[in-house]
Parts: C-alpha cells; sequence; structure tokens
C-alpha cells in the first residue's frame, strides 16, 4: 500500500450513518418524506430488524434499538448537539416546508469574512439533530498550506479568504 499522509485509510467517501430507531416504520417514513431518502436492499444476511435508505449520496441504515424505551428522547434542539447536515438549494422552500410538516426547528446563522451561512436544525422521531444549510457558499481553508476549496458549487473567485470573527445568531421556532 502507498504511503498517503493526507489520507493514511485511502478513503473515498463517506458511505453511510447508522441510526438507532424506536420504530423502523416511523423513521423509515420521516426519512423518505421528509428528506427525500428512498428504501434500498438490506442483506438478508442481517438478522436482527432494521431498513437501509439512500439519497444525497450517501446511506441511512435504520437499526431498531433492542430496548427501544431506554432510547433518551431529546426534546430542546440545541446545533452544537451531535448531527448530520445537508445543502440544499433554497432554505425559504426548506423553512416553509417545515413548517407545513409542523417540525419544530432551530434557525442559525454563521457569518464569516463577509459571507453568511443559514442553517436549520430540527430532529429526526428519535431525537437525532438534522441540520439543512446552505453551506456551499463557506470556503474550506486548510490550517495548513494547501489551497481554499469550495463545498460545492461555488466558484473560486467568488470566494474570499475569511476573516478571524465568526457571529452565531440563533432563532427558535416552534
Amino acid at each position: 500500500m502507498k504511503e498517503n499522509a493526507g489520507n493514511p485509510l485511502h478513503l473515498t467517501s463517506l458511505n453511510h450513518v447508522s441510526l438507532l430507531c424506536r420504530s423502523i416504520e416511523e423513521s423509515m417514513n420521516f426519512y423518505q418524506k421528509v428528506l427525500g431518502f428512498f428504501p434500498i436492499r438490506r442483506p438478508e444476511s442481517l438478522n436482527f430488524e432494521g431498513a437501509w435508505l439512500f439519497g444525497h449520496g450517501i446511506g441511512i441504515h435504520l437499526l431498531r434499538a433492542l430496548e427501544p424505551e431506554k432510547l433518551p428522547k431529546k426534546n430542546e434542539i440545541n446545533p452544537k448537539d451531535n448531527h448530520i447536515s445537508f445543502q440544499c438549494e433554497s432554505m425559504g422552500a426548506v423553512e416553509k416546508k417545515l413548517e407545513e410538516m409542523e417540525i419544530d426547528y432551530v434557525r442559525s446563522k454563521v457569518e464569516e469574512g463577509g459571507i453568511q451561512v443559514d442553517q436549520l436544525f430540527f430532529h429526526d422521531p428519535d431525537g437525532f439533530m438534522i441540520e439543512i444549510c446552505n453551506c456551499d457558499s463557506l470556503p474550506i481553508v486548510p490550517l495548513v498550506g494547501g489551497m481554499v476549496r469550495s463545498c460545492s458549487r461555488v466558484k473560486l473567485h467568488q470566494m474570499v479568504q475569511p476573516q478571524p470573527q465568526t457571529q452565531i445568531n440563533q432563532v427558535v421556532h416552534p
């Protein structure tokens, strides 16, 4: 195996996130109807209750908890909690849809070097945090060496070098 200091395990991408859940059916419904994932075939050799979904380039593997009643229930939406983040095309459309679906969320904003990133945080049925953002406008700037990169579709000439100040604003929406 060729030595690669920047990628010692020769990783290529994120494959899936596994989540313990109380109800496979309820969680599948959420990930399909709210986030647009679709169910995929799961190996028959897996002898425990679960489901696999795919969307947006990654998989979500739902695993029914052995003791679902013991899973912690989170009510407070805390943007600093563990979460998975998805980029979107329109924050306004996402916010409108969350309100239509009566999903509680918290709005947050990060500003860096004249670039503003809007974020919406909410929970899945088991309290796992989901973030929706327009983070693709924030450049990826290596701490040492390397060149400035974009999270996705933003052109490099549109990006500016970040300033050292960061401001976080939060607004809670029931």
